[in-house]
């Protein structure tokens, strides 16, 4: 079981944040490829997908540009390997939540509150200035953020990865729709214990193509909403 991994980014010339994070994934013997300047994230990975030489066990990790993982190496792909070799498994990261409400937000204060939500994530420009924000306790959940998602190809193949005609951003809410794709064809989504530093404190979720892509979201498969992992 091999795996790779796929970053879009607008940049041309690297973040040292970007380039640690390729130095990391070649440590762990991963391999990476950019994509850069693309016009749209949902197609960038269909591409991206059709691109690597895996083969359909493979593991593959999408995830952005702006993040540092801090899990030792050798833990990291152990964690991967193991959780994603089970066949009921689909998508792994490191935030979710086990219940997604009929608006479409899997960080919905009022169920964040009920302890519904999973895992953990570290925000900050460096490792000198971090902070934390716990969700709650790691395991299963209905969908995850797209900060950091892995799958094997067969899982991703099996879901639609392209842009939907419905939704009208290029970057919005692909995580909610391809998570949840998994999740109504009974496979099982988890947190793991990958600790990562994200740069971003998720600020463009209250851009127009965020929220278009929500309703959009609602529209099409609010029918199976609002959906738990009971």
């Amino acid at each position: 079981m091999n795996i790779y991994s796929l970053t879009c980014t607008r940049d041309e010339e690297l973040s040292l944040t970007t380039t640690k994070l390729l130095e990391y994934f070649k440590r762990c013997n991963i391999e990476s490829k950019l994509l850069i300047n693309e016009s749209s994230i949902f197609d960038a990975y269909d591409k991206g997908i059709d691109s690597l030489n895996a083969k359909l066990d493979d593991i593959i990790i999408l995830c952005h540009d702006d993040i540092e993982i801090m899990t030792d190496p050798l833990l990291f792909t152990q964690l991967l390997k193991k959780n994603l070799s089970k066949p009921d498994i689909g998508f792994v990261g490191v935030a979710g939540t086990a219940k997604l409400t009929k608006n479409g937000v899997w960080w919905d204060l009022e169920v964040w509150k009920d302890s519904l939500h999973s895992g953990v994530v570290y925000h900050g420009p460096d490792m000198d200035n971090l902070e934390s924000t716990y969700f709650g306790k790691l395991g299963e959940v209905v969908v995850l953020d797209g900060l950091f998602l892995a799958a094997t190809k067969k899982t991703l193949r099996n879901i639609q990865i392209k842009k939907p005609i419905v939704f009208e951003g290029a970057w919005d809410f692909y995580d909610i729709f391809y998570t949840f794709q998994a999740f109504l064809k009974k496979k099982k989504n988890y947190t793991l214990p990958i600790q990562i530093r994200h740069e971003s404190f998720g600020d463009l979720a209250g851009r127009d193509s965020w929220h278009k892509n929500r309703n959009a979201f609602c529209s099409k498969l609010g029918k199976y909403l609002p959906a738990t992992t009971d």
